[in-house]
């Protein structure tokens, strides 16, 4: 239902500084963030603007690439097409999240390290990102479905071949609780 001002029922508007921005409280790789931004602006505008956070990147603007794929509560989305007002009370991760305290890599990070998943790496954070989201979901993933959950993340180098044999070291190397390369490089 949407009201004669314009507002849709039940919902609480932002208050907008002089400026005609909102203050939002974030949770971004397990930290509280408060930031300011305009109530347009998604989260990888956020991410990136107010929180220096350049692992998170835009491609295509229009959520068909998967550059900007960032996890929300655990699931990705495209950071280019959802709004940071949206993100408020949820766990926003970014590639820059998964890194331990001490500075290790995650697994999925390492096996994309270990297999030169990337070229450019532009594409690489989203393509992490939403490996591990398919892991934690699917560990046993078979490469048919690995390929069909990873379809919306593209790869203007062509890296396809090095970015599975990655997916599914990783799957490899957390069945078997390990941070080691698996022999034959995960293909099965």
């Amino acid at each position: 239902m949407t009201f004669s001002n314009g507002q849709a029922a039940g919902v609480t508007p932002l208050p907008v500084d002089e400026e005609g921005k909102v203050t939002l409280t974030l949770t971004v790789n397990g930290r509280t963030e408060r930031v300011a931004a305009r109530a347009h602006h998604t989260i990888l505008q956020v991410l990136r603007d107010e929180l220096n956070l350049y692992g998170v990147r835009e491609g295509c603007g229009v959520g068909m690439c998967g550059a900007c794929t960032v996890l929300l509560d655990g699931k990705p989305v495209s950071g280019c097409l959802l709004l940071a007002p949206m993100a408020v009370g949820r766990e926003i991760t970014t590639i820059e999240g998964l890194e331990t305290p001490d500075g290790e890599l995650h697994v999925v990070q390492q096996s994309f390290v270990d297999h030169t998943g990337f070229q450019c790496s532009y594409c690489t954070p989203g393509f992490i990102l939403a490996t591990k989201a398919l892991l934690e979901e699917k560990p046993d993933v078979t490469e048919d479905e690995a390929r069909e959950y990873l379809a919306g993340n593209l790869c203007r180098c062509g890296s396809y071949v090095k970015i599975m044999d990655s997916v599914l070291d990783a799957r490899d190397r957390l069945a078997a609780g390990t941070g080691a390369p698996t022999p034959g490089g995960g293909r099965r």
